[in-house]
């Protein structure tokens, strides 16, 4: 029977000895023929398995490689080493599995983040990954934790939809019609009625469309779920396949929704700092180590505990779009020229302003208000002014946007009038207009791409590091 083993993490977390106990896992050093590092990914600590000389047969003993998997029956000792408290001298040891040393892709020694993309299938094997992921996990189930105590629906919603939420066109289609030589319509178009669904379908880029039906019934909804976008971003901080939070409140307004979100963050940070301490020193240390090869003025001005901290105990910083684009222009880096990108009221603000107001001018997360209309979804409340809606972007260090939300529009006719005046097809959209003919209610929402907590949480710079296997252009290995 195989469930009765302990593991490891609870192990050693213990002070008590002179039991026996069943420990399994993978060999991550063999030491003086004597000392086995064992590991069974519950921690990135391993246990010392202690073996005497002469105690296993020649051909048993060679098969305990670096990467093999074994099971160990001991008792649990004292251990005279130092950073351990207890050790198992073992009694019996069973090889489960073989592994060739010499061709594991993994070797005794500091091995590059794109050389471990090339093997991501093996990578969670490594103390980087393990802490990763199971800081990924702590904030996933603090996810589910936070909006499950404040009284929210938890919603599925269709990872195929034939609609655009976001209005991008970046979609990845799904058809079971032939590549090749497609049925085509009168007008010389592909015929999407012989099409599995009966029309064009794609992934999903949100599902907040969906959420908001749910939140015209249940009041407060969120989605947890991955999304798609089709857009040809090589860069640190895209994927074509990641997963978004979506919360949708009725009866909230723009303000309710930032309280909202400001305390939803703080809650899901303060979850990982609490339940995987371990994993958040180790990375910070990593982290550490990672900046000493830079130059003094790109290093970050706190470690990553103490980045974490910081956002716990400080409040968000609330500035409009206006106000944040009076900054940018006022700013010496600006002055100086160098920003990349143009800053003018009106632009869709990049990463480096983003960052330029977030690590620079205010060192804290920001919370951006009031875009202009004409670069943000048709869904967004329009202001009085006429030149801007109820948006609102959460900012953070090290990343930039972070957060995506809006007071949605819950005025029938300007709602439709905003979708004619974007050619969005009313008429297709029948459904999600019937929530402001039935009953409409102010309401609110956001999205957090979750892999973007993930980088901030961790102190990653590469998203592809973040999710167990990445999907950007031109790979969809694994």
């Amino acid at each position: 029977m195989f469930n009765n083993r302990v593991k490891i993490k609870a192990l050693l977390a213990s002070d008590e000895t002179g039991h026996e106990v069943t420990v399994m896992g993978w060999v991550r050093s063999l030491r003086n023929n004597q000392f086995i590092a064992l590991n069974d990914g519950s921690t990135n600590n391993n246990l010392q398995v202690v073996i005497e000389l002469g105690q296993l047969d020649e051909a048993t003993f060679k098969r305990i490689t670096r990467g093999a998997s074994i099971r160990v029956t001991g008792e649990v000792v004292p251990s005279l080493g130092q950073g351990q408290k207890v050790e198992v001298k073992a009694k019996q040891l069973d090889i489960l599995g073989d592994c060739d040393a010499e061709k594991f892709p993994l070797q005794p020694k500091k091995q590059s983040l794109e050389f471990m993309r090339e093997v991501a299938h093996l990578r969670f094997r490594t103390n980087t990954f393990g802490a990763i992921f199971r800081v990924r996990h702590s904030l996933a189930f603090a996810i589910h934790n936070f909006f499950n105590q404040q009284g929210f629906v938890y919603l599925h919603t269709p990872i195929i939809t034939s609609s655009d939420a976001e209005g991008a066109g970046e979609m990845f289609r799904v058809t079971t019609l032939p590549a090749t030589n497609p049925p085509l319509n009168e007008q010389g178009g592909v015929d999407f009625t012989e099409d599995f669904f009966g029309k064009s379908t794609n992934l999903t880029v949100s599902g907040q469309l969906e959420g908001e039906l749910g939140a015209m019934a249940f009041s407060d909804i969120y989605t947890f779920g991955p999304t798609f976008r089709a857009e040809n971003s090589n860069t640190t901080r895209h994927l074509a396949e990641f997963w978004m939070v979506e919360p949708e409140m009725a009866f909230y307004d723009l303000e309710d929704n930032m309280n909202l979100a400001e305390q939803f963050i703080k809650y899901i940070i303060q979850y990982a700092m609490d339940h995987n301490r371990e994993d958040l020193e180790f990375l910070a240390q990593r982290l550490a180590d990672e900046e000493k090869q830079l130059p003094q003025d790109k290093r970050s001005e706190l470690g990553l505990i103490e980045k974490l901290e910081f956002v716990l105990n400080n409040g968000f910083e609330r500035i409009t779009y206006t106000e944040a684009i009076d900054i940018l222009l006022n700013s010496s880096a600006y002055k100086k020229k160098k920003f990349q990108y143009e800053v003018k009221w009106g632009v869709d603000m990049q990463s480096e302003h983003e960052r330029y107001l977030v690590e620079k001018h205010f060192k804290k997360p920001v919370i951006v208000t009031n875009y202009p209309k004409d670069i943000k979804s048709f869904y967004m409340r329009q202001n009085d002014d006429g030149k801007t809606v109820a948006a609102m972007d959460i900012l953070a260090p090290g990343i930039g946007e972070i957060v995506g939300g809006s007071q949605r529009e819950e005025r029938l006719e300007l709602l439709e009038k905003r979708m004619k005046d974007l050619n969005i097809p009313t008429e297709e959209m029948s459904w999600y207009l019937d929530t402001r003919r039935y009953g409409s209610v102010p309401h609110a929402g956001f999205g957090l791409g979750f892999e973007r907590i993930v980088l901030f949480v961790t102190g990653m710079t590469n998203i592809r590091d973040v999710i167990p296997f990445a999907r950007t252009p031109k790979n969809c290995e694994f």
